[in-house]
């Protein structure tokens, strides 16, 4: 059980990791703007905004990468701020975001706990 939680975990910060390139680097892009579907006059509006959650984003798989070497409570800690932060995307951006970045955080999380 612990291996299947490890690789949860590394996944969803794989995922994070993405989640950083798409709002730092391809946001103003076609994959950007297809992804968060948008017109290119938004997406220059708020380019910037989108670099400083992609960092978050970034910060976030960096603490699962070190839960994986640190152990379970740096884990818990960091998968349960994905949680919030996708329930949080779901309830003020678009829904998907529920499906997107919390669930998979919220399985991965459930893994730890049990493993």
């Amino acid at each position: 059980m612990t291996i299947a939680a490890n690789v949860m975990v590394g996944l969803v910060a794989l995922l994070h990791a993405w989640f950083l390139v798409l709002e730092m680097f391809l946001w103003d892009k076609p994959r950007g703007l297809r992804t968060f579907g948008m017109t290119p006059e938004r997406a220059a509006a708020s380019k910037t905004l989108a670099a400083n959650q992609g960092l978050y984003n970034g910060f976030l798989a960096a603490g699962l990468i070190w839960g994986l070497f640190a152990g379970d409570p740096v884990k818990i800690f960091f998968l349960a701020c994905v949680i919030v932060a996708g329930a949080f995307g779901a309830a003020t951006v678009n829904l998907k975001i529920l499906w997107v970045q919390a669930l998979p955080a919220a399985v991965a999380l459930a893994l730890v706990l049990t493993s």
